[in-house]
C-alpha cells in the first residue's frame, strides 16, 4: 500500500488533501504545527478512515526567522524509516501566508520568515523524500502553489515571490530528479473557501477574486483532486502546474455584477 506525507494538514485544504488520499487506499503522513492539534486531527482522521494507516507529526519549519529547522525533517524521515514507512508521494501544502506584508514598514525577518518557510524548508522536505524516492525507484512530489505566482495581490508581496520561487524550483526539481523516476509539479489554487472565509463573510462576499469566469470558488476538495490526480494518474507528467481558480488567471480583470 503506497504511503503519502501531507503537510499543514490539521486545517482546511490540508484536512481535504489527507482525506482524498485516504479515501483512495493510501496510507498517511501529516503533519503540524502544534502537537495537540495533531493528536485531535490524527484521532479524527484515523476515526474516519479505519482501513488505512495514519499518523500525525508535530513539526515547526523554523528555529527562527533566518533559520529552517533542518534537524527536524531529519527527526522525521529517521523516524519513518525505523518504522519502515516509505513516503512515495509528498505533498507540500503547509505554508507561510505572509499576510499583511508592508513593503515600508515590516522587518526584513518578516520577508525571510516567509520565503524559508515556502521555498527553503519545502527543499529540505523534498530532498530528504527524493533521496528514498531514488531507492525505491521512483515517486511523486507535489507542491501547493498558488495562482499569486503570476498575479500579485495588494501586501502579500514575500508571499508571491515566494510562490514565484517555489515553481522554479519545482521545474528544475522535475528536470534534475526525472531520471530517477520521481515526478515533481504543482497544483495552483486561487481563492479557496478555508475558516477565514466562515469567519469573515463581509468581505468574502465582495472580494474581487470571488468573480470568477465559471462563477464559482474552489474548495478544499478541489485542490485535493487536483494533487491526487498528479500523484496517482499523471504518469508522464512532471514539471507541470495544474491551476485550480475558476479562470481567475486567464482574465484581465473580475466581471462584477451590477448589483455587487
Amino acid at each position: 500500500m503506497k504511503t503519502a506525507l501531507i503537510t499543514g494538514a490539521c486545517i482546511n485544504t490540508g484536512v481535504a488533501i489527507v482525506e482524498k488520499f485516504a479515501s483512495e487506499g493510501y496510507n498517511v503522513v501529516f503533519t503540524g504545527r502544534k502537537q495537540e492539534q495533531v493528536k485531535e486531527a490524527e484521532a479524527r482522521y484515523r476515526e474516519k478512515f479505519p482501513k488505512v494507516e495514519i499518523m500525525g507529526y508535530a513539526i515547526d519549519s523554523l528555529l527562527d526567522e533566518r533559520t529552517v529547522n533542518e534537524a527536524a525533517v531529519d527527526a522525521l524521515f529517521a523516524t519513518l524509516d525505523e518504522k519502515g514507512i516509505f513516503i512515495e508521494t509528498l505533498v507540500c501544502n503547509a505554508a507561510d501566508q505572509g499576510l499583511g506584508m508592508e513593503v515600508f514598514e515590516n522587518p526584513l525577518t518578516d520577508f525571510q520568515r516567509v520565503l524559508n518557510t515556502n521555498i527553503v524548508w519545502n527543499f529540505c522536505l523534498s530532498e530528504h523524500a527524493a533521496r528514498r524516492m531514488k531507492e525505491h525507484g521512483g515517486g511523486n512530489i507535489v507542491f501547493i502553489n498558488s495562482n499569486t505566482a503570476y498575479r500579485a495581490i495588494p501586501n502579500r508581496i514575500a508571499y508571491s515571490a515566494s510562490k514565484g520561487g517555489q515553481l522554479g524550483m519545482m521545474r528544475a526539481m522535475a528536470l534534475d530528479l526525472g531520471k530517477y523516476g520521481i515526478r515533481v509539479n504543482a497544483v495552483l489554487p486561487g481563492m479557496i473557501r478555508t475558516d477565514r472565509w466562515e469567519k469573515n463573510p463581509d468581505f468574502y462576499e465582495n472580494v474581487p477574486s470571488r468573480f470568477t469566469p465559471i462563477g464559482d470558488v474552489a474548495n478544499g476538495a478541489d485542490i485535493a483532486d487536483a494533487a491526487f490526480y498528479f500523484a496517482a494518474h499523471a504518469r508522464n507528467t512532471t514539471g507541470a502546474e495544474l491551476t485550480v481558480d475558476g479562470g481567475n488567471m486567464i482574465q484581465l480583470y473580475p466581471l462584477v455584477p451590477e448589483s455587487k
